[in-house]
C-alpha cells in the first residue's frame, strides 16, 4: 500500500477547499459513497468545498492551541520523560448518516450483550467451556481471568459498563469490528471536546445541519453507575477512582468527574471499614457505593493484588464480593477484550443470543494453535500480527510495510512465544479528506463508539473517530502519531 497508490490521480475532483483532492484507491466516507449521496453528507461537501485553505490552516492552529491551554492533553511515556501532548485535532469532520448509525447502534447492543452473558458464565457455570464453543484454556489461562470473581454476583449481571468497541471500514464500506475494550476503555473526553472545539472553530460548516447531541455522555454514564449500585441504596455516592496526576488519561479522568458531578479520588482518599467504602472529607467519612475506575485490576487492592501498590485501596476486593459495592467495569473483564478470544466472538454472539453477527469480524487467525501458526508463518508479508496483550498499536507488524529483516526478526518472536500473537489480514482501511501539510489529502481512519450498560444498553451517537496523519499509515493511534476528528452522525 505505496503512498503513490494512496494518492493515485482520479477523474473525479471537487471545487475549492476540495480543488486537489484526489479519490484514492480505498472507500472515502466523504467522496466516493455509492448510491445517491445524502443530502446531510452533499451539504458537508459543498460548504467545505466554499472554505479557503489558507483560513482553515489558521482555524487549526487557533484550536490547536487552546486545546494545549485548556490542559486537552495525553501524555506520553519515551525515554523516562512524560511528555504531554495534545491529541491533533482535524478540522474536517467525519460524516455518519442516520442509517449507517443505526447498523453500528444494533451491532454494538448485541456485541455487549454477549459479552455480559460470556462472562457471568466464565465466573459461574462455564457452560460455554463445556460445550465446546471456546477452548477452556484460553480463558481459564488467560492472565486477565480472575479468580477473584469466581461466583461473585454483579448487580444486573452487568460485567461492561463501559465500553469502547473499535471499528474499521473495508474497501466496500463495510463495518467491522477490529476489537474489543472492555477494561478501561478511554478517549471519549475527546469526542466531547472535539464537538466542543467544532462548533467554536467551524460554526458555518455544521450550522444547520441535523448533527446528533454528544452532550448526553456524562448524565448517562452518572446514571448508568447508579442503576448498578448496590441493592437497596436510594442515593447513591458514586466516585471516579483515578491513579493521579500522572497518569496518560489523567485529563480525562477530570473531565468525566466534572461531566457527571462526583468527587475525583484517589487510593488514598478511600478506605474500608467493616467491609464497606467510605470516603474521606472535610465533614467527616462518607460512604461509596459505585465506583467508576480508571486503575487496572492488579493496582486496586494491595490485600489481594499487587502487595506494592500504593495505588489502591485496602480491603476494597472484599467490600466489592460482599455487594457492598460496585466497580465499574468489573474485576476480570480483560478476558473479553483479549485478542485470541476476539476470534470466537461470533461464536459467542450465536451461543448465547442465537443471532448472527450484526457487525462482523476481521478474519482472525490464533498463533497458539498449529493451524493457525502455520498460516501466519507461511504469509507473514501480507498480515497484520498482534500480540494478544498490548494495545495502543504496539508490538505488531503490518507484513507488506514491513522489510525482509523486520519480518525475519519478528519470525522469530513468533516462533519464541506463539500463544501471544493473533494475526489477521491487511484490510484497506476507509479514507476521509484531511487536512495535511500539503493541503487536503486522505488519511485512513478507524472508529471508537461508547456504549454505557445499566439497565439498557446505550451507545453515544458518535465516537472517537481517530486519523492515521502520517502518509500511508495504517496505525491511528495516538501515541503513533495519530489524531482525531469530530463525528458528526446525523439525525435524518
Amino acid at each position: 500500500m505505496s503512498d503513490a497508490t494512496l494518492h493515485a490521480p482520479s477523474s473525479t475532483q471537487f471545487s475549492g477547499l476540495l480543488d486537489n483532492y484526489r479519490i484514492p484507491d480505498f472507500f472515502c466516507e466523504l467522496m466516493n459513497r455509492q448510491g445517491p449521496v445524502p443530502a446531510a453528507v452533499q451539504s458537508v461537501r459543498n460548504r467545505l468545498a466554499s472554505l479557503d485553505l489558507e483560513e482553515l490552516r489558521r482555524r487549526t492552529t487557533a484550536a490547536e492551541a487552546q486545546l494545549y491551554r485548556m490542559g486537552i492533553t495525553f501524555t506520553v511515556y519515551s525515554n523516562r520523560e512524560a511528555i504531554d501532548r495534545i491529541l491533533p485535532f482535524d478540522a474536517i469532520p467525519r460524516v455518519i448518516t442516520a442509517q449507517e448509525w443505526d447498523h453500528i447502534e444494533r451491532g454494538v447492543q448485541q456485541r455487549i450483550a454477549a459479552l455480559n452473558l460470556f462472562l457471568h458464565d466464565i465466573y459461574h457455570d462455564r457452560k460455554v467451556l463445556r460445550d465446546g464453543i471456546i477452548p477452556a484454556e484460553l480463558v481459564l489461562n488467560n492472565p486477565n481471568y480472575c479468580a477473584a470473581m469466581i461466583g461473585l454476583k454483579v448487580p444486573g449481571g452487568v460485567y461492561v459498563h463501559v465500553s469502547g468497541t473499535d471499528l474499521i471500514r473495508d474497501r466496500d464500506g463495510r463495518f467491522l469490528i477490529l476489537e474489543d475494550n472492555a477494561r478501561t476503555p478511554s478517549g471519549v473526553s475527546y469526542v466531547i471536546e472535539n464537538r466542543h472545539m467544532m462548533l467554536r472553530l467551524m460554526p458555518d460548516l455544521a450550522s444547520g445541519l441535523p448533527i446528533r447531541s454528544v452532550e448526553e455522555y456524562g448524565p448517562r454514564l452518572h446514571q448508568t453507575l447508579c442503576e448498578v449500585a448496590p441493592e437497596g441504596v436510594v442515593d447513591p455516592q458514586v466516585v471516579l477512582l483515578s491513579p493521579g496526576i500522572y497518569n496518560s488519561a489523567y485529563f480525562e479522568h477530570v473531565f468525566l468527574s466534572r461531566e457527571m458531578g462526583v468527587p475525583l479520588v484517589e487510593g488514598k482518599d478511600l478506605f474500608v471499614d467493616n467491609h464497606r467504602v467510605f470516603m474521606r472529607t472535610v465533614t467527616g467519612p462518607r460512604p461509596v457505593h459505585a465506583i467508576y475506575r480508571r486503575l487496572n485490576d492488579e493496582f486496586l487492592d494491595p490485600l489481594v493484588f499487587n502487595p506494592d501498590s500504593l495505588l489502591g485501596v485496602p480491603g476494597l476486593i472484599e467490600a466489592y464480593r460482599r455487594g457492598n459495592v460496585t466497580l465499574a467495569n468489573a474485576l476480570g473483564t480483560g478476558v473479553a477484550d483479549d485478542k485470541a478470544v476476539y476470534a470466537y466472538m461470533p461464536r459467542i454472539i450465536r451461543y448465547y443470543l442465537g443471532e448472527d453477527p450484526i457487525l462482523e469480524s476481521v478474519d482472525t487467525h490464533i498463533c497458539a494453535e498449529p493451524e493457525g501458526l502455520a498460516y501466519t508463518l507461511a504469509n507473514l508479508d501480507k498480515l497484520v500480527v498482534k500480540p494478544v496483550g498490548e494495545s495502543g498499536g504496539y508490538g505488531l507488524i503490518i507484513g507488506p510495510h514491513a522489510t525482509a529483516a523486520e519480518l525475519e526478526d519478528f519470525r522469530h518472536k513468533l516462533l519464541e512465544n506463539p500463544a501471544n500473537y493473533i494475526s489477521q489480514p491487511v484490510i484497506g482501511l476507509s479514507v476521509t479528506p484531511t487536512l495535511c501539510p500539503d493541503g487536503v489529502e486522505a488519511r485512513h481512519v478507524d472508529l471508537r463508539p461508547f456504549a454505557l450498560t445499566g439497565r439498557a444498553v446505550w451507545v453515544l451517537p458518535g465516537g472517537l473517530s481517530r486519523v492515521a496523519l502520517r502518509k500511508g499509515s495504517l496505525v491511528v493511534n495516538s501515541s503513533q502519531g495519530g489524531g482525531s476528528k469530530d463525528t458528526w452522525v446525523m439525525a435524518s
